[in-house]
């Protein structure tokens, strides 16, 4: 071979190299948790302060999470991922009222006045987080109303399960639980996981259940500030691995779990975990948030819009229909609207998973096209790359013949 045909070939063979590399690694790109807050109409977001789900373990002081100077102005992609707006029109959750096991909830706050009801340590919400999701669940989104939570009808109990910082106490979850059953709540939501079983904690959620509340948890903490999650082994958190529990992940925008996030098993169902947009316990600006929390959050609002449009179904009559019409994944992504909407098999309402009908589902996510577009403009132009430098291999060997046909060459030459 001539030595331009040796230089286009090994053109090619590093750009074929190139493309191979490119490919994989264009996908996880698209996981990366965003530091803008998506816009629904693909374009560029607007910045908003981080709403952390815990504060500094190791600070001498406690210093409370500042409000927040920003409004975002258009609505995140996780509310038109659950078709909130859709939704709104046959259920608000009017009527339910959702126990959140968190950080606590001020009840002041903007889009929650005359919703929430906290008593003691549980209406100081220095971190934020029990207040940023308390918007998700039940929010009116006050002067934002496209920023409403999935349930802006239902009201919400504010329970303390962790201290001031934000970190989590089993004897406060097991305390919370009793109060959450003793109030009689539908809907418990608990957005801390525990890394061990409890006898006391599994006697609280089955006396909930027992009660007939839906009981809501993340299925595994925020990963460690310090080190990967290749360091954690698999394994189960509490009280989300209790029977009957809905155990909950969270997803970015194309349905895949945020890089270095816990490992766990048994996960139900996956729920938007990034880029959400929320309120706080003080000022009326908003923040970004993310997070296992944030997903558990979302779901314990649908269950909530669920038990408002369906007085009759029994827990576990919920837990179907969050189940069977999530949409089909390697771990089922929340359908708020499907859940509500959706007209089950009478077997299916009796809650025999094994025969319920076929449930139709949507495809809800304009975030999912803007991934598929880039993943496909990723291919496209590594075709294209390679068109042409295969155009280009193909020239110079046809130049080295003196432009004659491939077999003309070696008869001229005998």
């Amino acid at each position: 071979m001539s030595p331009q045909g040796n230089g286009a070939a090994r053109l090619l063979s590093g750009a074929g190299l190139a493309a191979a590399l490119l490919l994989p690694t264009a996908l996880p790109a698209q996981a990366a948790p965003p530091s803008r807050v998506p816009a629904a109409d693909g374009k560029k977001g607007q910045e908003l302060p981080g709403m952390p789900s815990a504060l500094d373990p190791e600070a001498e002081e406690v210093v409370c999470t500042p409000a927040s100077r920003e409004t975002a102005k258009k609505q995140d992609w996780s509310r038109q991922r659950l078709d909130l707006d859709r939704l709104h029109q046959h259920s608000t959750g009017a009527g339910v009222t959702v126990a959140l096991i968190g950080t606590g909830v001020a009840p002041g706050a903007a889009g929650l006045k005359g919703r929430v009801t906290a008593a003691g340590e549980a209406a100081d919400d220095c971190v934020g987080s029990g207040t940023f999701l308390a918007g998700l669940i039940a929010g009116t989104g006050g002067d934002s109303p496209r920023l409403a939570g999935v349930a802006p009808g239902a009201k919400v109990l504010a329970l303390r399960g962790t201290d001031r910082r934000g970190l989590a106490s089993a004897d406060l979850v097991v305390d919370a639980l009793r109060a959450a059953t003793e109030a009689r709540a539908e809907v418990i939501a608990v957005a801390v996981a525990l890394p061990r079983q409890d006898a006391a904690l599994s006697s609280a959620v089955a006396e909930a259940r027992r009660t007939g509340a839906v009981v809501v948890a993340a299925a595994a903490p925020d990963p460690p500030s310090r080190g990967g999650s290749d360091e954690v082994p698999s394994r189960t958190y509490w009280p989300a691995g209790e029977p009957g529990v809905i155990s909950v992940a969270d997803m970015l925008p194309g349905g895949a779990r945020p890089e270095g996030s816990l490992p766990t098993d048994g996960v139900d169902l996956a729920a938007p975990g990034a880029g959400v947009v929320s309120g706080g316990p003080r000022g009326t600006g908003h923040y970004l948030g993310g997070g296992v929390q944030v997903a558990t959050a979302y779901a314990a609002g649908a269950a909530a819009a669920v038990r408002a449009a369906h007085p009759d179904a029994s827990p576990d009559d919920v837990i179907r229909r969050l189940t069977a019409t999530a949409y089909p994944a390697d771990i089922p992504q929340l359908d708020a609207y499907a859940a509500v909407t959706t007209v089950l098999g009478a077997a299916a309402s009796a809650g025999d998973k094994d025969a319920a009908e076929p449930v139709t589902v949507r495809d809800t996510s304009a975030a999912d096209r803007a991934t598929g577009r880039a993943t496909l403009f990723v291919l496209l132009g590594s075709a294209a790359v390679l068109a042409v430098l295969w155009a280009g291999f193909a020239l110079s060997r046809a130049r080295a013949r003196g432009w004659r046909p491939a077999g003309a060459a070696g008869t001229a030459s005998d």
